[in-house]
């Protein structure tokens, strides 16, 4: 027979199938109709077969087969994990072509009966799959948020108030100033704020004013161009003007921001272009500014150490951060989910507070606030190992508080005892209130005159009130 390509394919198809029917745990061919042509007694051993299944439909012998899908369709069924009572077979299903290219049928071959073989395989790709996803959101949290409303805790009035409006400034674009002391979550509302907005998908860019030299400042916020100054990168640098452009920039500690840099920072926000230092380039960007500041801008205004402009241009919806002792119900909540992220940090036990540490931590006055509350709970789960934290804990750790001193227990009197010492001190007042007058001192009291004189002289008392300790009488106690 004369070789030609018809036959090479001929060859490679039937050698191809060969192999694979050697290398398989069993084979299944089908015809048009899905009732099964031929099956090998490998398979029949594995499904536990003992009689002749020719002609039967596919799915009576095989309850998951996807055989029916590839006949219909035509497109094979590379890789696939088909179960058969409790246990798992790796198999592969190949429709049957005419010369025509027309289905007559399909194969079903089964490469492991256990899927625990495709484990290293599923290993590698899993393991590929977790470091791609891994890197992607790292560079993408770079310049994300990376908190929401429901981060910005409490249940108080003036927290409902804070996210009420900050939710609301967060379907606008307009510029937001957000105030108040250290500590209250001034940089965690700003994310919440850019993560419930319209450029929540663009960059969350954040810059610490007061942590970056004054000489610095500039290159920060514009960038630099290339080889602006001896030593600067030859490549140039974006400045984070550039790098939120499209999203959103926070302004972090705005109010120590030098009155030379104030001016060019409102020209940007006022022109939406920057200027890279060294560069004759104006390039424009679209950035929503969210500023924050721990200082009274409107005093600093009035100081002349903050520009007028800039504050009106920047203060357009305000939103002022009440401090943690305006807020002492909130530290229930408060505290219990920082205890939450303490334990999935260290791996520990479960920790919480009695009655006694929540109130000691209530009568904190908090200068360092919601930040403060934080470190004084971390602190005192590392220095204790109990799983209750009680006031003891947090005693030697909170400036200024101390325990309560345990009142002693008042003495138990005899009740013979305690109704004579209450019937020697009413008839003493009563008769200092009538000067002496025993029938006055008698109205008084609510008695006759006659048992007057009897309790007084079963008391001790003489005439004039003075006690003299008291007489046994047949009508006194004993």
């Amino acid at each position: 027979m004369p070789i030609t390509p018809k036959n090479i394919r001929q060859r490679a198809v039937q050698s191809m199938f060969d192999h694979l029917a050697s290398m398989c745990e069993g084979l299944v061919a089908v015809d048009r109709d899905v009732r099964i042509a031929w099956m090998d007694d490998k398979y029949k051993a594995l499904l536990g077969v003992d009689y002749d299944v020719t002609g039967r439909i596919v799915e009576e012998v095989i309850p998951n087969s996807l055989m029916r899908q590839v006949v219909t369709t035509g497109k094979p069924i590379l890789l696939d994990i088909m179960d058969f009572g409790s246990r798992s077979f790796v198999v592969i299903r190949l429709p049957l072509l005419d010369e025509e290219g027309s289905v007559t049928g399909g194969i079903g071959l089964v490469l492991f009966d256990r899927a625990e073989y495709l484990k290293p395989l599923f290993f590698k790709f899993s393991k590929l799959q977790e470091e791609l996803t891994r890197t992607r959101r790292e560079l993408a949290g770079e310049r994300q948020a990376k908190y929401t409303f429901t981060q910005f805790l409490g249940t108080s009035e003036a927290v409902r108030q804070v996210k009420t409006l900050a939710r609301r400034a967060a379907q606008m674009d307009s510029t937001v100033l957000l105030m108040g002391e250290t500590g209250t979550g001034k940089e965690l509302l700003a994310h919440a704020i850019h993560a419930a907005s319209a450029r929540s998908r663009k960059p969350m860019v954040s810059i610490n004013v007061a942590a970056v030299p004054e000489a610095l400042l500039e290159a920060e916020f514009f960038g630099v161009a290339p080889g602006a100054y001896t030593g600067a990168d030859p490549r140039g640098r974006d400045g984070k003007f550039h790098l939120a452009n499209g999203g959103t920039l926070f302004l972090d500690e705005i109010g120590d921001m030098p009155l030379v840099m104030q001016t060019k920072l409102l020209r940007a926000l006022q022109e939406k272009e920057i200027e890279p230092l060294g560069s004759n380039k104006v390039v424009r960007v679209d950035v929503r500014i969210i500023a924050a500041t721990s200082r009274d801008l409107a005093t600093l205004v009035r100081a002349n150490l903050f520009r007028a402009d800039l504050f009106y241009r920047i203060n357009v919806v305000p939103i002022l951060l009440p401090p943690l002792r305006e807020r002492i119900e909130d530290i229930d909540v408060l505290a219990e989910n920082f205890l939450d992220c303490l334990r999935l940090k260290t791996g520990e036990g479960p920790r919480e507070l009695d009655r006694s540490a929540l109130a000691m931590l209530k009568t904190h006055d908090w200068p360092g606030n919601v930040r403060e509350l934080h470190n004084i709970l971390e602190r005192a789960c590392t220095l204790s190992e109990v799983s209750v934290l009680t006031a003891g804990d947090f005693a030697p750790i909170l400036p200024g508080c101390t325990l309560p001193r345990a009142t002693e227990p008042l003495p138990v009197l005899r009740l013979a005892t305690a109704v004579s010492q209450a019937e020697r001190a009413a008839i003493t007042a009563a008769l200092a209130q009538a000067d002496g007058n025993k029938s006055a001192a008698a109205k008084l009291l609510e008695i006759s005159r006659a048992s007057l004189y009897e309790r007084m002289a079963a008391l001790g008392l003489t005439s004039d009130g003075t006690d003299t300790g008291p007489k046994a009488t047949k009508n006194s106690a004993p």
